[in-house]
């Protein structure tokens, strides 16, 4: 890998983009953000719903690489239609314009997601497991994959399956940095869904150095989950946020919160990912909060 290798990533704002774009940073790629708005230093204007835009981006790009994370993330995304115009229809709308302009990328990693393996009666799930989408979400990332796929003659796609993961900077909006913020601001009380799901949490730093890993070492065609293999019921990250912060609330179950599709619990294999990586670093679940309840404190007291 030469230091002048361009990595495009989509979604470099966001909360993974942030910590991809220092992992690559830090091995020498220089990366170019595609941002929908006015581009900033190491950033290029480009819009996944607007087709033109990345036409524009990609002649001036001209990337080695691409990442692309952009999407609607959120499960609970009030607006299914989203799902599909972004997490669908964008990926294609970034394929279109990489092949169109004639850029010949060495790898385009696509960004799916575990849920849609659905509800399963395996402990770990690996990536032969048939999939089944549950929610707008995993299906609109099901039919993104399976919409690449017709790509894969003229462009070397990736496939990745993230299962979930957190740190430092995630949106409230998700569970783990819901809790963290309650713990870290000796909040009376929360109220939560379905307090029995099991989930892999890991850390978005173990992530971000999957996705650069994968840049190198993932055959074309290939699809991989990015997991653990390690789950966590939300009772036990409760009671863990209490041990670190030294603080105890009050839990209020809301029914309202309850989804009646939920996942009962989501593990992945993480066989395949370890032959493809196998010095991926690792962080314990109590590292990764630990890191998220300080953040938090020291924004509090700064």
């Amino acid at each position: 890998m030469s230091s002048a290798s361009v990595v495009l990533l989509t979604g470099s704002r966001g909360f993974t983009g942030r910590y991809v774009r220092e992992a690559l940073v830090q091995t020498g790629y220089q990366v170019t953000g595609l941002v929908p708005d006015t581009p900033g230093p190491g950033e290029v204007h480009g819009d996944i719903s607007d087709p033109a835009s990345l036409r524009e981006a990609m002649s001036r790009v001209r990337p080695q690489f691409v990442i692309h994370l952009a999407a609607i993330a959120f499960v609970g995304h009030r607006d299914p239609w989203d799902f599909y115009r972004i997490n669908l229809f964008g990926t294609l709308n970034l394929l279109e314009a990489l092949t169109q302009n004639g850029v010949k990328p060495e790898k385009v990693i696509l960004a799916s997601s575990s849920n849609v393996y659905g509800i399963t009666p395996l402990p770990f799930v690996g990536e032969d497991f048939p999939p089944a989408p549950v929610n707008h979400y995993a299906t609109s990332k099901l039919a993104m994959e399976h919409m690449s796929r017709t790509w894969l003659d003229r462009l070397p796609l990736v496939f990745t399956r993230p299962f979930n993961y957190t740190g430092p900077g995630q949106s409230e909006d998700f569970v783990i940095p819901k809790i963290a913020s309650h713990f870290a601001h000796k909040k009376s009380e929360i109220r939560l869904g379905n307090l029995d799901i099991e989930r892999e949490f890991n850390d978005v730093r173990m992530v971000a150095q999957a996705y650069r890993a994968l840049l190198e070492t993932a055959p074309s065609g290939t699809t991989v989950n990015i997991c653990t293999g390690v789950g966590h019921r939300l009772l036990d990250i409760l009671q863990l946020a209490s041990r670190i912060s030294g603080h105890k609330l009050q839990v209020e179950v809301d029914p309202a919160w309850v989804r009646p599709n939920e996942l009962p619990s989501l593990v992945g294999n993480p066989g395949h990912l370890k032959q493809l990586i196998p010095d991926l670093p690792s962080f314990t679940i109590e590292q990764t909060l630990t890191n998220m309840i300080e953040s938090l404190q020291v924004k509090t007291l700064a």
